[in-house]
């Protein structure tokens, strides 16, 4: 079944110092998970060499005991991946690494590259050979290069080459090194456990190996760890303006994470409520679409005196469905993962709240399911306001002709979902949630003011050169298609 809710591109991790870093590498990616389950992966590094494993699946399909205990070293960076750019399979995975005259070197990311297909480009011109089709493989293949037109390379240097989201994090065989963009599109934070340091997407993935949070890495800084101790700079010391994606507030981040100093609950507990003083309903019933609706409904319920209920109930055990995508099993997969205790809405008015509406199918369907119940009215408020433009830098938007928002009034969203009304929260009530002013985040996605310059035509030349690419790599591709689906058996 087409996924109808929005894709992040990554979840990052990395430790120094720290006899067990695979098994910590491994909780932290457990507690990434939501970031990306395609793929995941973990380098180690001991007395300089390198250790790898990494496959297709979630994390504890693709790591076992035996194969951690394989991973030895005191330092470890970590990867989990959804594709949002290259396609999905085994060699795009991450972590990647080179071995080349700067010794090892290993990296995982978070984000995408505005610039990718001119930098691809120019880097093939001079005789490298890429074996991926993602960004993160630009991002290595600079770093490895001594010299970049004829100047001395240097991490700032190639930092100030890429344009677009990026937070970083590479190793070397001494080193441990967290990056993030000028804009601070992709969150990344700093830790401490027993000693050593840490860096990871979210504060989540600290509080799961037992870390202390330290701070937030700022954009455009340049984190430096290694046996000296830490080291920070600022590789874009005049860039002024800050660009964090809201929709990690919104959707991404998990809610017991901690961004910007704003707990993530909190933030959308304020969204819900904002929502009910914008858009007050008369129902007898508030409840969420589990899970990522729950705490913007509990903030409406609190807000308007409304009842709060847990109607529909998640199965946390549904994964790909490996029938063929007909209607029946479309219909089967959405009703599979929520189920309606209908007990509790028949006859009743009832507010569904959602965290947000990008293709509208799977809002349709619950919807459908509440009046099957016996719902005497069902009205659907949303806690951010319409999509109206796809994101270029990392999140898995769709083009402007599948955003149902993009091409459809509010009331024909309305009809086509067949609610009794549609709400959704306003660009400002979203802000004002947060408590940071609307110059601190990027809003592309509902107000189409792209902060690093985004080019239709220049998008158009990515994507066929992407395409191009993976056309080349058709014959690995497909073998590795078929070693997962061996796997799969």
């Amino acid at each position: 079944m087409q996924q109808n809710y929005p894709k992040h591109y990554c979840g990052v991790f990395g430790i120094f110092g720290h006899p067990n870093a695979a098994e910590l590498t491994y909780y932290g990616l457990y507690a990434l998970q939501h970031r990306g389950q395609e793929s995941a992966g973990i380098v180690t590094c001991h007395d300089g060499r390198f250790f790898k494993h990494h496959g297709m699946g979630l994390v504890s399909q693709v790591f076992n005991p035996r194969l951690l205990h394989d991973l030895v070293g005191n330092m470890a960076i970590g990867h989990t991946r959804y594709s949002t750019t290259g396609t999905s399979n085994l060699r795009n995975a991450q972590p990647l690494t080179v071995d080349c005259t700067r010794g090892q070197i290993a990296i995982a990311h978070n984000g995408n590259l505005t610039n990718a297909a001119q930098l691809r480009d120019e880097l093939e011109n001079h005789g490298l050979v890429f074996q991926t089709s993602v960004d993160s493989e630009i991002i290595i293949m600079m770093l490895a290069q001594p010299s970049l037109n004829g100047v001395e390379n240097t991490l700032v240097q190639t930092l100030r080459r890429i344009e677009g989201a990026y937070s970083l994090i590479i190793m070397t065989e001494k080193e441990l090194i967290g990056a993030r963009d000028p804009f601070g599109f992709r969150p990344l934070a700093l830790g401490r456990v027993n000693g050593s340091w840490v860096l990871a997407s979210e504060s989540v993935a600290l509080d799961q190996i037992q870390a202390e949070f330290v701070r937030d890495v700022e954009p455009g800084e340049i984190i430096i760890i290694n046996e000296k101790g830490l080291v920070s700079l600022q590789a874009f010391p005049e860039h002024k303006r800050r660009a964090f994606c809201i929709f990690e507030y919104v959707y991404f981040a998990r809610p017991d994470s901690n961004i910007g100093g704003r707990s993530v609950y909190d933030v959308r507990k304020e969204m819900g409520r904002q929502l009910a003083r914008e858009h007050p309903v008369q129902a007898d019933l508030v409840i969420p679409v589990p899970d990522s609706g729950v705490c913007a409904a509990l903030g409406y319920s609190e807000q308007s005196g409304i009842p709060f209920e847990m109607a529909f109930i998640r199965n946390h055990y549904v994964g790909r469905s490996f029938l063929q995508p007909s209607q029946l099993i479309r219909d089967f997969d959405v009703r599979v993962k929520l189920n309606l205790i209908a007990s509790l809405v028949k006859d009743k008015r009832v507010v569904i709240v959602d965290d947000s509406i990008v293709r509208g199918t799977t809002c349709k369907a619950r919807v459908k399911t509440l009046k099957e119940a016996g719902a005497r009215e069902v009205h659907v408020l949303v806690s951010c306001p319409p999509h109206m433009n796809p994101c270029v830098y990392g999140i898995d938007f769709p083009d402007r002709s599948k955003l149902m928002a993009a091409n459809h009034s509010v009331d024909e969203i309305r009809r086509y979902l067949n609610a009794d009304s549609l709400y959704y929260l306003s660009q400002a009530g979203m802000v004002k949630a947060t408590g940071w002013p609307k110059e601190s985040f990027c809003m592309a996605c509902y107000d189409g003011n792209y902060p690093v310059p985004n080019d239709p035509v220049l998008d158009k030349h990515i994507i066929e050169h992407r395409r191009r690419h993976a056309q080349t790599l058709g014959e690995a591709v497909e073998k590795d298609n078929e070693q997962i689906k061996l796997l799969q058996l």
